[in-house]
């Protein structure tokens, strides 16, 4: 996923990451310089669901401006370790466990 607050921000004529940080903190949603910076900056730490929600209503905005999926940077499958791949939900060969001589614990 892509963090893309400075372009929406900007879509809605917010150019300082300060003017939005005081519109958040107006809304109840005090954020760090720090974690303001990493969120302007397109490199966010974690960001909670409540706080998305306050963003979005500050910019207007849906979650789906802010994230843009990026698929194609999504690794493809590695190829199945055994050439005979099972389809999900169909039976495969269950070998028994070797037993180690220990007990079962008492019940």
């Amino acid at each position: 996923m892509k963090w893309n607050l400075r372009l929406a921000a900007a879509n809605r004529g917010i150019w300082k990451a300060s003017e939005l940080q005081r519109m958040l903190a107006e809304r109840g949603v005090v954020i760090s310089a720090g974690k303001m910076s990493g969120l302007w900056s397109g490199q966010p730490n974690p960001v909670k669901l409540d706080e998305l929600d306050v963003i979005c209503a500050v910019l207007g905005c849906g979650v789906e401006e802010l994230l843009l999926p990026e698929p194609e940077r999504v690794p493809a499958p590695a190829p199945a370790a055994d050439s005979q791949a099972t389809a999900v939900g169909q039976p495969r060969a269950v070998a028994p466990r070797p037993r180690t001589g220990r007990s079962l614990p008492p019940r």
